[in-house]
Formats: C-alpha cells, structure tokens, sequence
C-alpha cells in the first residue's frame, strides 16, 4: 500500500495539503500518516488541533512512498526543524519529497532543490536559507515537479496534490476530473 507521511508544526497551514491527503486517503486508499517534532499535538493556523502518529524522528523513509512538508510560519523563524538529513535520505531512496508554501524552505536548506526546477512563495523567499538553487527557481503560480520533488507556493495546493499523486502514479481520469472540479470556481462565469 502507498504510504505518505505529512510533516506538521505547530501554526501549520491546514488547507495547503488538505485536499492531497483528503484525495490519497479517501479515493485512492493511500496510508496516510502525520509526523510533528516529538510527536507533540499541534494547533493549525485555522486552529484545528492535530494529535499526530508519530515523531518526525521516528520517520523512516524506506517505510513510505512521499515525504510532505506543510506549509506554516514556523518555517521561517528560527528554531525551525531542521529536517535536512531526513530530507536527503528520502530524495535519495528514490522518493518523494515535496514542499508547498514555507515548506520548501526547509527543501532548500536542506539541498534538495540545489539541482531541481522548483518554486515556492517568492525568489526572495528562499533566499535566506543560503541555497544554491536560485538559478532552477521557476516563477510560476502553480506547483512544480521535477523528478519526484514536488513544491508550490502556499496559493496552489490543488497542483500540489496532482504533482505529488503523478509522482505516486495516481494520475488518472479520476485525479483528472477530481481537479477539474477544484479548478471549476477559476472560470468565468
């Protein structure tokens, strides 16, 4: 069974991979799990309380499929996790690793968008972490994939969720109409 784990802290944004674990654990019988630091319970930015399965510690990435970092402010100040170790021996197991809004930040302190197209919330954004990514930085609205790392700015979590389901071999008519109807309230009337 396909396996992701989605890493919260605390303030996270709740709607950002919302409808990518919705999606995976609803349609497509995908094992979703959540990690925070210590296995704490954590407070969303929207307030819902989450009590997680297990510590980020405790992450084992030859035990899942995709590795997803949620967005949330914590990313950005100081004492942020530092998930680069994890982050690499995912990448370099072959799976999954995708970041959307501040999420990317900890990608990219980790090194894992030094050589991969990617995006996030702005070029400025990424900047203080010290990567050497800046010259894949793809200025777009929507998610990008590249390989299997998958990152979007914090406005786009409907591409998120199809770029992290094509990396997971999800992409099917379902998916198709699926986002279809999500893309629905973007057209003219």
């Amino acid at each position: 069974m396909t396996k992701i784990v989605t890493i919260l802290t605390p303030g996270f944004a709740d709607w950002e991979t919302a409808l990518l674990n919705a999606a995976c654990r609803t349609y497509y019988k995908v094992d979703t799990h959540f990690a925070t630091e210590g296995g704490q319970t954590v407070t969303s930015a929207g307030g819902m309380r989450v009590t997680p399965d297990l510590a980020i510690a405790d992450i084992d990435p030859a035990q899942l499929d995709a590795l997803i970092i949620c967005g949330g402010e914590a990313w950005a100040k100081p004492g942020a996790p530092d998930l680069s170790d994890l982050l690499r021996r995912t990448r370099d197991a072959g799976k999954t690793v995708a970041g959307i809004c501040d999420g990317t930040l900890a990608l990219a302190r980790s090194g894992v968008l030094d050589a991969v197209n990617h995006t996030s919330n702005s070029t400025e954004n990424l900047t203080p972490t010290g990567y050497a990514g800046a010259s894949h930085y793809q200025d777009q609205p929507m998610a990008v994939v590249d390989g299997k790392v998958v990152t979007a700015p914090g406005t786009a979590p409907v591409s998120f969720m199809a770029g992290v389901m094509q990396t997971l071999g999800l992409k099917d008519d379902n998916l198709k109409f699926y986002l279809g109807l999500h893309a629905a309230e973007h057209q003219a009337a």
